[in-house]
């Protein structure tokens, strides 16, 4: 009954994708669907996102990766902790979406609506 939102920008925190998935859904399984037709030299996320299956992806796409490691993770892998701070941007484009009571409260009830209502606000610049 719940959803969950995941979401791509570029380096000046416009929205590039965005996907919704059941709210059980965890996060690590949609990076590679989420980087699905870009070309980023980089990736910043949060620690749910860290896994080996996603750094071997984006090491086989020659993709930095810039994601802290979970805290049950037995070899620590590195991670810059000066460019994480720039994930700060995906996290004003969420609050961007919050002020659209609309996104905010999730009044299309099916993916597909809601998702094509985000992506009329983003062509009319309502999310930049």
């Amino acid at each position: 009954m719940s959803t969950k939102i995941h979401a791509c920008t570029d380096a000046l925190g416009n929205g590039v994708c965005l996907r919704a998935t059941g709210g059980q859904a965890g996060d690590c399984p949609h990076l590679p669907a989420l980087l699905e037709g870009l070309a980023p030299g980089q990736v910043i996320a949060d620690t749910s996102y860290d896994s080996d299956k996603n750094r071997a992806y984006c090491a086989e796409k020659n993709i930095d990766v810039v994601i802290p490691n979970r805290p049950n993770r037995t070899a620590p892998a590195p991670f810059d902790e000066e460019q994480y701070e720039d994930r700060n941007k995906i996290e004003r484009f969420f609050n961007r979406m919050k002020r659209h009571r609309r996104l905010a409260t999730r009044y299309e009830k099916t993916v597909v609506s809601f998702l094509a209502f985000w992506h009329v606000a983003a062509a009319l610049d309502w999310l930049r």
